[in-house]
This record gives C-alpha cells, sequence and structure tokens, in this order.
C-alpha cells in the first residue's frame, strides 16, 4: 500500500456528495489518498477502527469469516463506495474485512474527523443510515438464500448482481473479472461445487465462459434458476 498523488473525486464519493459544499476543503485537509495492490488487505475483520475508507477507483470486496477456513463476501465495493463503516459502533472494531479485487485507489478519513463530519452534515447522518438499513435488508436476503436456495441459484444470483452491479464491456461479459473461489464465497459455496455448476450453465448455453470472463448468455432462464424453475 502506498500514497498516490492522484485527488478525490469531490463529487462521487459517498462522503463529499453528501456533504455541504463548505465543508469539502475541509475534507480535503483531513483526507489521505491511499493505493492498494490487487489482493492486498485494507482492513481486518476484528481490528480497531481507526478510520473510513472511500473508493475513488477499483473494486473491493467486503468480507466476513465463515467457518475456520472459508469466507463470505457481503457485496464489492466500487467507486464511490464506503468501506469501514460497519465498525462504528461501541466495540470500534471492524466487523468485516475488505480486499482489492483489482487495483484500488481509497479516500481515507480517520474516525475522529468523520464523525465530526457526520455531526456536522446532516444529510451525511441521513444518507448513512439509509445504507445500514439498505446492507441489513441485503444481508437478511442472503440468509433467507443460504437457508432456502439450492447452490445453483445461488450462483445464478451471484452473477445477476454482478452484472447489474457493473454493468457489460463491449462484448457482453460482465464488466468484473472474479475469480472462482470469489464467486463461491459470494455464493456461499465452495470452489468446487461452483466449479460444477458453471459447467452445468455452459453445457445449458446459460452462461458464457472466456478464460476469467463471463458472459450470460440467456437472463431469463438464469434469473429462472433462483425462483426453482
Amino acid at each position: 500500500m502506498n500514497k498516490p498523488q492522484k485527488g478525490c473525486n469531490l463529487e462521487k464519493c459517498f462522503l463529499c456528495s453528501n456533504t455541504v459544499p463548505e465543508w469539502r476543503e475541509t475534507i480535503n485537509l483531513h483526507k489521505q489518498n491511499l493505493k492498494f495492490k490487487k489482493g492486498e488487505v485494507i482492513f481486518s475483520e476484528g481490528q480497531p477502527v481507526t478510520g473510513i475508507y472511500f473508493v475513488y477507483s477499483g473494486t473491493a470486496k467486503v468480507h466476513k469469516k465463515w467457518g475456520d477456513d472459508k469466507e463470505l463476501i457481503i457485496r464489492f465495493a466500487a467507486d464511490g463506495s464506503i468501506l469501514g463503516h460497519r465498525g462504528l459502533g461501541s466495540k470500534m472494531v471492524y466487523g468485516v474485512s475488505a480486499t482489492a479485487v483489482v487495483p484500488l485507489v481509497v479516500c481515507f478519513v480517520d474516525i475522529k474527523f468523520f464523525e465530526a463530519s457526520l455531526k456536522t452534515n446532516s444529510d451525511l447522518s441521513y444518507k448513512l443510515m439509509v445504507l445500514f438499513a439498505e446492507e441489513l435488508d441485503i444481508s437478511e436476503r442472503k440468509m433467507r438464500d443460504l437457508a432456502h436456495m439450492p447452490v445453483k441459484g445461488r450462483v445464478a444470483q451471484s452473477l445477476l448482481s454482478v452484472e447489474e452491479q457493473f454493468g457489460k464491456d463491449s462484448n457482453g461479459y460482465i464488466n468484473l473479472t472474479l475469480s472462482r473461489h470469489d464467486l463461491a464465497a459470494y455464493s456461499a459455496s465452495t470452489y468446487e461445487t461452483v466449479f460444477r455448476v458453471i459447467m452445468d450453465l455452459i453445457k445449458e448455453n446459460i452462461v458464457i465462459v472466456t478464460g476469467k470472463q463471463i458472459k450470460v448468455n440467456d437472463r431469463q432462464k438464469l434469473a429462472g434458476l433462483t425462483m426453482g424453475t
């Protein structure tokens, strides 16, 4: 991890877009721009909260320990997203980990300044409250899917979710290259099971795979798998 010279996107990031314009100069005085390599850990579950991160460019995965040697990916954070906010509370420890999926640039502010920003900017406090509610809803749905949806349906749901978030490139492939291990962690499954499911989806012409790139070829059939059809 190092400090690049690139500045923050003051219009797109969660912090700057939800604060009054007069506060942005204060943000510039307190922020640090940090760069992480692919696979580099931004912060780890259980560590004391030192501050909050905002994605400037690239993508990070937010993940949590699942058993002794597994992880569950909760979400992917792209440009403008906030990281580390789940550590806010009485314990002040990060409840999840965040790792760069691709080369990543983030804007970091220490926790005291972030708390001051919340107290000074009512829109920021409100949007953070909404974000917590949305993330709770997503977590509850993932728990429901884990209990009731077959693995094939969970893999299908993961592919649809990633395509919706990141879109498609000019050739129709999902605009995020996911390793099978990350797809398994996002689907709450194992690498071996996800490999078999992907092979089945290829045979059924529902997805097309070229290297590590995946294209949803039949969205209707893929969506049907999430409903058991």
